[in-house]
């Protein structure tokens, strides 16, 4: 995958798990394209944020069902791909802390 690293990394994750994994085991979780790879995921975070990633878990998310703004219609979500990030012992992303 020969793309740039800005377009593997959509957007990063700050739910109140996704920061306990900060705080606890040095774990970053992104919003990730869909065709990326662990590999590709590891390359662009260490490129973006300039850090040493130790190892990445792809997650796929799969659609839900959810209700619209009719009662009897029901919609789903969208299909999209998590990636946890651990990084080296010392390393963080400060780009990426929640308040």
């Amino acid at each position: 995958m020969t793309t740039d690293p800005r377009d593997i990394i959509r957007r990063p994750i700050l739910t109140e798990k996704a920061l306990s994994l900060q705080e606890k085991f040095n774990q970053y979780v992104f919003e990730v394209s869909r065709r990326a790879t662990k590999k590709a995921v590891k390359h662009a975070v260490e490129t973006v944020f300039g850090v040493e990633v130790e190892s990445v878990q792809i997650i796929n998310m799969k659609p839900k069902p959810r209700r619209t703004r009719s009662r009897r219609r029901m919609g789903r979500t969208r299909h999209w791909k998590k990636a946890v990030v651990k990084l080296k012992e010392g390393q963080s992303i400060s780009e990426v802390q929640g308040g």
